[in-house]
């Protein structure tokens, strides 16, 4: 399952710079995560300084 980022984040873009693929992307107000793109590896998880990310 894609992970996916709630709205604890706050932009400060680490998860995207460690996505693999470039799943990650500045949304409206928080980063989302491409859902099809999305690996599932969770390095986007181990680098959140909040913890947005998480699988659904």
């Amino acid at each position: 399952m894609a992970y996916k980022i709630s709205d604890e984040c706050i932009s400060c873009g680490a998860c995207a710079g460690e996505c693999p693929v470039g799943a990650i992307a500045e949304g409206d107000g928080k980063y989302e995560i491409d859902a099809d793109a999305c690996l599932s590896c969770g390095a986007c998880a181990g680098v959140c300084p909040v913890g947005a990310p998480a699988e659904e």
